[in-house]
């Protein structure tokens, strides 16, 4: 098992001025980091492979549809739109040295229609994620898709709905992202959220249920990991919180508060406890 932390901590956008971040993240005693980006055309994909290497750190990438963005649109332009953008996300990812990419990819994070979604929106978003398979294999990286909770999508909720939609996509490099903080509020245990996604599951978002450092709140921890020892996964746990100084994060997260004493203890006290379990 490797342990990461989110670049979200400092930055929604990892730029070439960021570069010092992953010296620092290796120093904490992470594996790796995870880098994001929501637009690419600065993006130092290679600049960070080169100084990925250079410190011996390993990373994952994480994106999210925004604004209009939406996989399972019925409008041509937006779903032909969306699927653009995740090619270029997952070939910018490779480029850069992660391992995977990772993140909600069927409709815009906070996009909230006021009903369920469509039977035709559900075969639209399948069919689009499936031909990313063919732009996966060439990066030669994997894709976990992110079930969110409630208040962030109305799209993709649970383990089992998850779990159906890969079943559905039916390729082997796309999975699922699992993060306690949304099982939190959408499963009846979170350790059987791990159970019921097991044959999917590609990447761990290990977060306390109020977004602070994992092991202050009242996720069940011993839990998550018997449940991950039992299905036996061996792969990341990635602390994801967002930084007080990011306001479009703040926003999207409802962050209205210090969630630590300091941003950074999240991560080093966070890593120590996950690293007892």
């Amino acid at each position: 098992m490797k342990f990461g932390i989110n670049a979200f901590l400092w930055t929604a956008a990892f730029q070439e001025k960021n570069l010092p971040l992953i010296p620092k993240v290796k120093a904490m005693g992470f594996d790796g980091i995870e880098l994001c980006a929501f637009d690419f055309a600065t993006f130092p994909a290679a600049k960070i492979r080169k100084e990925l290497e250079a410190n011996q750190l390993e990373a994952t990438f994480c994106t999210a549809l925004t604004g209009t963005q939406n996989i399972g649109s019925a409008d041509d332009s937006i779903r032909n739109g969306t699927i653009e953008f995740m090619k270029t996300a997952i070939n910018a990812a490779g480029e850069a040295g992660a391992q995977s990419i990772a993140g909600p990819f069927c409709s815009a994070v906070g996009w909230l229609p006021g009903r369920r979604r469509t039977e035709d929106e559900w075969k639209r978003a399948v069919e689009a994620l499936a031909s990313l398979g063919p732009v996966l294999d060439s990066a030669g990286i994997n894709m976990a898709i992110e079930p969110l909770n409630r208040f962030e999508t109305f799209f993709l909720n649970t383990a089992a709905d998850a779990v159906k939609l890969c079943d559905e996509i039916n390729h082997p490099r796309i999975g699922i992202l699992f993060d306690t903080f949304h099982s939190n509020i959408e499963e009846k245990s979170i350790p059987d959220g791990y159970r019921t996604v097991a044959k999917h599951l590609k990447h761990v978002h290990t977060c306390e249920n109020d977004r602070g450092t994992p092991g202050s709140g009242h996720v069940d921890w011993k839990g998550v990991f018997q449940a991950l020892r039992d299905v036996k996964y061996d792969g990341w746990c990635v602390i994801e919180t967002f930084g007080p100084s990011i306001p479009e994060i703040a926003a999207a997260a409802c962050i209205w508060r210090d969630l630590a004493p300091t941003a950074e203890s999240i991560a080093t006290d966070g890593l120590k406890f996950l690293k007892s379990l």
